[in-house]
């Protein structure tokens, strides 16, 4: 064995040094750092699984744990102190409470501990510190393979609790806003032409309806990964008669994984999360792309808070729309993530493999992506301020009528096809004569059907538009309100 191996976890087989450049290139500490807590909550949970098997006395696991106690405030402490960073530890700790002191501390663990090869080699080091040879007993029936699987099911499982939280924020926000609407009305688009006025409370109830599918994404993701690997061992399963449900009840999970070559190289439970994160950051940048043209003037439908929007460095009237711009950018990022982590896994044979190593930072990555996207829109969304008379006006005009126009037909027994054409007619003659439909004088339209009598005008006015789509799920004034507080009682009652 050479010297310069003697404290690595696997050194006794080998003579030769490690190429330094190699040994810092493979290393993995610089990042899976940030699974501190998790790999102490899952070394826990094992020392009280291997201590009903027998290999630990009741004394050494009551030091055990105490000793891995220590182990995270003792890596905070030398980090902190090591590279000042409360400012970035707070800014951080808001959207990981858990995690947000260890997270600002990594910089200043990993400089510390340059030989330190991965997070569970850290812990085995800074634990054989504290508690002395008594932490060489904690690998006893277990592997690094089944250990980075649990710790990052327990670190996913905390970003879709994190990412949840979030989500539903934002629901709460976009469900404010569409109340303070009333009954305001806006025009709705197909191919990003004017179409058929709606609701603003309908149109933000649908970005309601995304986020909840969201949720559900998740919450269903969250469902099927919380197994636990520990006691898969390398590949094969422990070697000592180990009670899994031990560690699996520990760590909140609902029971052991089924079995060992999957629990050790699967990475769905990363897959998913990731998929699920870049579906919501595509819903979100759908949202900032139609505020992004609702504020421009050729819309001018909205006021871009202030508080969210930059200026230009050149052009001093400007106001850039920054924030909805990055959220669009941020959305490609969350894909990306989820990318890599497709490509990565799907020409890997069972069961563990090195190359896993890098499915780790694209979740943390899309984890810390999606959190601060949340941390910022629920408040963004509150201080949008709607233009409503601009907002009627083009929903009123336009000939955004002729939808309900033609149901008016079809109610007088007219086949819709031919109802459609009619109606087709009026608004060319509309145009020719610079007039809406409801200014076309009744001779003229009975020119064009004989169906048409005074009760038409009725049906073309603006609330009579709105309120003919009476359907579930429409735009009529009832059925919004009935949406809206339908939405509002899920909120309410925790189903979303």
């Amino acid at each position: 064995m050479s010297e310069q191996n003697a404290t690595k976890m696997w050194s006794g087989r080998f003579r030769e040094p490690l190429n330094q450049a190699f040994e810092a290139w493979q290393a993995s500490f610089r990042f899976d750092v940030r699974l501190l807590p998790h790999e102490v909550a899952a070394s826990r949970a094992h020392a009280r699984m291997i201590a009903a098997a027998g290999i630990l006395t009741e004394d050494e696991l009551a030091t055990m744990l105490d000793g891995l106690n220590q182990v995270p405030r003792a890596a905070i402490a030398a980090g902190s102190s090591f590279f000042n960073l409360e400012a970035y530890s707070e800014a951080h700790a808001k959207h990981r409470p858990n995690a947000g002191a260890v997270f600002s501390a990594q910089p200043g663990i990993v400089a510390l501990h340059p030989h330190v090869e991965d997070i569970h080699h850290f812990v085995e080091v800074t634990l054989t510190g504290i508690i002395g040879d008594l932490a060489l007993k904690l690998h006893t029936g277990r592997s690094r393979n089944e250990q980075i699987a649990t710790d990052m099911r327990l670190f996913v499982r905390e970003a879709i609790d994190t990412t949840i939280s979030g989500l539903t924020r934002w629901t709460q926000s976009l469900v404010d806003l569409a109340e303070q609407a009333g009954e305001a009305v806006m025009p709705s688009y197909t191919h990003l032409q004017r179409a058929e006025p709606v609701l603003i409370a309908h149109w933000l109830l649908a970005y309601v309806a995304m986020a909840e599918r969201d949720i559900t994404r998740f919450r269903d993701a969250r469902k099927r990964m919380n197994l636990c690997p520990l006691g898969s061992g390398a590949i094969a399963g422990a070697t000592l008669p180990l009670d899994r449900t031990i560690a699996a009840e520990a760590l909140g999970f609902d029971g052991p994984t089924p079995n060992s070559m999957d629990a050790t190289s699967d990475r769905d439970f990363a897959l998913e999360f990731t998929q699920a994160a870049s579906v919501l950051g595509l819903h979100i940048s759908r949202f900032a792309e139609e505020l992004t043209l609702q504020a421009t003037a050729e819309y001018g439908f909205l006021d871009l808070p202030e508080a969210f929007s930059t200026g230009s460095s050149a052009m001093p009237q400007k106001k850039n729309p920054d924030f909805t711009e990055l959220i669009r950018g941020k959305s490609a990022r969350l894909i990306g993530s989820a990318t890599t982590l497709a490509v990565l896994i799907k020409g890997l044979p069972l069961a563990y493999n090195k190359d896993l190593q890098e499915g780790q930072e694209p979740v943390f990555d899309a984890a810390d992506t999606i959190a601060a996207m949340l941390a910022i829109l629920p408040e963004f969304t509150r201080a949008l301020t709607f233009r409503h008379a601009q907002m009627k006006t083009a929903a009123d005009t336009g000939y955004l009528n002729a939808m309900a126009a033609a149901t008016y037909l079809s109610n007088k027994g007219i086949p819709f096809r031919k109802a459609h054409e009619i109606i087709g007619n009026a608004v060319r003659l509309g145009l020719e004569t610079h007039r809406e439909l409801s200014e076309i004088p009744l001779a003229d339209l009975q020119q064009l059907s004989p169906a048409f009598a005074e009760d038409f005008y009725a049906s073309v006015t603006l609330e009579a538009t709105l309120d003919c789509h009476d359907v579930i799920g429409g735009t009529a004034r009832p059925r919004v309100a009935q949406a809206l507080t339908a939405a509002r009682a899920r909120l309410t009652e925790g189903l979303v």
